[in-house]
């Protein structure tokens, strides 16, 4: 992938897509299909920062997002501070005090209710976007269609959530199987024989190696004719023609800016006059090397512990679940750790593979919803970001809508719901 390393003067483009993870990519290559002059903007090559350390998951089954836990049981077992699937800063909680208040609010069940069918109108779309975008990058060879296990060590857990499935399966057309523990054995050997079942998410599909795809996207962007610059961008300003990026390798102007600046659009928005309740879930991953004895077949989430291990190219890939905490904050290594112990009494593997653990931020919305439209207040300014957990999921289809509104085409979905001025 040949990036560009400066320009020598300003370099006019038709649009500046600022942002190289899943969600600007995917706009880039929409956007260069459609006939746009693009460049596409970041300070590191495409896939290296949100998109690069997720569970490598298309989440066809993820038609509700994660509501705040609002009863008392669920909040007393957070509050230690312990858990693998979420943990706190209480410092990074007062700053995003705000948008948490308003994530709270937004869980009301009257509210999520409203929220659901909005967000699964996304969803829906995931993998036939994805699929449009593998198509043109060539990347068949980094997908699995055989789905992902959901797996319960609770009868009443797996009961609780097999009426759910069969729910959103009428609601939203998801696909599944119900496993019980002898199909479990029978489809992944390995797993421990404590588990009692599993969800089979069929109509899902795995990534094994999602910066990789992203990567691929990229390439397929340039084969369009768009332009990628690794560059750190400084400033932002509104002109008489459209907009002017600041960067390290030189300045660029265009009619048009895309912000799919994820856990970082704050630092874009404000000098704007935006004000928007976003809030970072950080998570992190580690590679570890394969068990002589027992191969993985499948992602699986431990559904009652929080964390998620996936085969992938680098090695068996363990994901925590979420960390509030501040964008910039240092690691802490108690949540893998906890992870680390609990899945190897799950399943066996190996050593640790990466020198560090990976660390990033999920930028998250207090209505659970991404930001996909206009700018209210400037004209030719587009905002994509605020996917939370699901950026990897819904950037092909955030690509396709926001292509269709730059365009002037009616959009495949109803965009009202994603505008930032719902705030």
């Amino acid at each position: 992938m040949d990036i560009p390393l400066a320009f020598e003067a300003v370099k006019v483009h038709e649009t500046i897509v600022l942002g190289a993870g899943m969600v600007g990519v995917s706009i880039a290559h929409h956007l260069a299909e459609r006939g746009q002059s693009v460049v596409l903007v970041d300070r590191r090559p495409p896939g290296q920062e949100t998109s690069f350390g997720n569970a490598g998951l298309i989440q066809r089954e993820a038609v509700q997002p994660h509501p705040f836990p609002r009863d008392l049981a669920s909040m007393w077992r957070v509050l230690p501070n312990n858990r693998i699937d979420i943990r706190y800063r209480a410092g990074a909680m007062f700053t995003a005090a705000e948008p948490l208040l308003g994530y709270w609010r937004n869980s009301a069940p009257d509210r999520l209710a409203r929220i659901v069918p909005e967000y699964a109108s996304l969803i829906m779309h995931c993998t036939t976007e994805h699929a449009h975008m593998i198509d043109a990058a060539d990347a068949h060879a980094l997908i699995r269609k055989d789905g992902w296990l959901d797996v319960f060590r609770t009868p009443s857990v797996f009961e609780e959530q097999q009426a759910r499935a069969a729910d959103i399966h009428r609601r939203f057309g998801v696909e599944y199987q119900i496993l019980d523990s002898q199909a479990l054995a029978r489809t992944e050997p390995g797993l421990s024989t404590d588990l009692i079942g599993a969800i089979h998410w069929t109509n899902s599909w795995s990534v094994t190696d999602p910066g990789a795809l992203v990567q691929a996207y990229a390439r397929s962007f340039e084969q369009l004719g768009g332009q990628l610059l690794q560059a750190d961008a400084t400033d932002l300003e509104n002109t008489a023609t459209g907009w002017r990026l600041s960067t390290d390798q030189g300045p660029l102007e265009a009619k048009n800016v895309v912000l799919a600046t994820g856990p970082w659009s704050n630092r874009w928005l404000e000098p704007l006059g935006y004000q928007v309740p976003l809030f970072h879930m950080r998570g992190y991953h580690m590679h570890y090397a394969p068990a002589a004895d027992a191969t993985l077949h499948h992602a699986f989430l431990d559904h009652e512990k929080g964390y998620l291990l996936s085969p992938k190219r680098a090695g068996l890939r363990l994901t925590t679940g979420a960390e509030l905490n501040t964008l910039d904050a240092a690691p802490r290594s108690g949540q893998l750790d906890a992870a680390e112990a609990q899945a190897r009494a799950v399943f066996p593997f190996g050593a640790r593979v990466d020198p560090e653990p990976w660390k990033g931020a999920r930028p998250c919305v207090a209505d659970m919803k991404p930001i996909i439209g206009p700018a209210p207040r400037h004209d030719n300014l587009w905002f994509a970001f605020g996917h939370g957990h699901q950026g990897f999921t819904l950037g092909p289809v955030t690509g396709r809508l926001v292509g269709q509104m730059m365009a002037g085409e009616t959009p495949t979905v109803d965009m009202q719901p994603f505008r930032v001025d719902r705030f």
